[in-house]
Parts: structure tokens; C-alpha cells; sequence
């Protein structure tokens, strides 16, 4: 399997995480956005990533990319077993793309007035989150699983965007502690990556 990925890039990330969280021997290129290589032109008429090629398959999204991941690699599960579940945390994955990702764009986009707004928008939007860190262990779950591999990029990124959760939001630093030592997080981090953090 071969990811075309970016090393600064949260979506890219997300599919690193699931990759590193089902020990996976895939290949990751990185891709320059203003030379995308000629591989990817031919793979992926939107020339994004992550774009994960498995054989014949070409699958692009992040989110279809975790799933995709999920299916093949059964172990270990990073979905609930049952349908209801699997529903469940398929509308929260659904509200993380929508609320936090739809931010991504305008905190790199270097317009002072774009990025204060969407600064703010995202401190409230985790601060409003903070209490479903303190009811599992894990994000809405007892298991490390897709939604902490969603989570997980953005919360890393945060001083990077220079965001700064308030002193006191002891769940959400717990958490950020527990999520950002578990190895598929810390073993998918890129160079540029690992420098977004102090």
C-alpha cells in the first residue's frame, strides 16, 4: 500500500494515526502542494490527500480512508462491533470533520481576520467538548478507536495555531496526555509535526 500524505497536514495525520494504531507496512510519500507528483495527478482527479492506493483500489478522504482501513484490517478495531455504535461514532466523526476540520483552512490561511475568528472558534468548540473527556478513558469510548485518531491531530496542533485551552481545563489536558503517549499517535508523527509542539 502506498499514502500520499503531507507532513504538516491534520488529515493526513488522521490516516497516519490509523495506520501506525494497525502496525501497517504502507509506504507514505510526502507531496510538495504546489508540485503534486505525477502519480498523484494520475490517481486522483482532486490531486488531495491523504490518497491511499491498496493494489487497484485509489480511496481519498480522510475519513474514507480510515474506514476503508478499519474493514480491511479488522485488528484491532478501531469502530464499535455493532451497527448502532458504529452509527453513533460515525455522527460524531461527522461533527469533528464539520466543526473542527472546516477550521483548518482559515487558521493556515495567513488572513489575521480569518485566523482570529477561526482561533476562537475552535477554543470554544473544544472547550464545549471538554466534558466528554472526562466520561471514558477514551473519546466516547472505552478503547482507543477512529475518533481519537480524528481528535488527535487537531489537539496537537493547537499551540501551533496559538491556541491556548485555559488553565483548569484539567479533562481535556488529561486527555491530551493519555492520547498523545499512545504509540500510533507518537509513531505517526512527521518532522514538521513534531515541531508544532514545545
Amino acid at each position: 500500500m502506498t499514502l500520499y500524505s503531507r507532513g504538516y497536514d491534520p488529515h493526513s495525520h488522521r490516516v497516519r494515526i490509523v495506520i501506525a494504531a494497525k502496525s501497517l507496512e504502507v509506504r507514505v510519500v510526502e507531496c510538495d502542494p504546489a508540485r503534486p507528483p505525477e502519480d498523484l495527478i494520475d490517481l486522483n482527479p482532486f490531486q488531495s490527500v491523504p490518497t491511499l492506493v491498496d493494489r487497484d483500489l485509489v480511496v481519498y478522504g480522510a475519513g474514507i480512508v480510515s474506514e476503508y482501513l478499519d474493514e480491511r484490517f479488522p485488528a484491532p478495531a478501531l469502530l464499535p462491533g455493532d451497527p448502532a455504535g458504529r452509527a453513533q461514532a460515525r455522527v460524531v466523526l461527522h461533527r469533528i470533520e464539520q466543526d473542527w476540520y472546516e477550521l483548518v483552512p482559515s487558521l493556515e490561511s495567513g488572513e489575521r481576520r480569518d485566523e482570529q475568528r477561526a482561533r476562537r472558534l475552535m477554543l470554544e468548540t473544544v472547550l464545549a467538548t471538554e466534558p466528554l473527556f472526562r466520561a471514558r478513558p477514551w473519546f466516547l469510548s472505552d478503547q482507543f478507536s477512529l475518533l481519537d485518531a480524528a481528535v488527535a491531530p487537531i489537539l496537537w496542533r493547537l499551540p501551533h495555531w496559538r491556541i491556548n485551552p485555559p488553565a483548569g481545563s484539567t479533562a481535556l489536558e488529561r486527555y491530551q496526555q493519555r492520547v498523545f503517549a499512545h504509540p500510533a499517535v507518537r509513531a505517526s508523527l512527521s518532522e514538521a509535526e513534531r515541531d508544532m509542539r514545545p
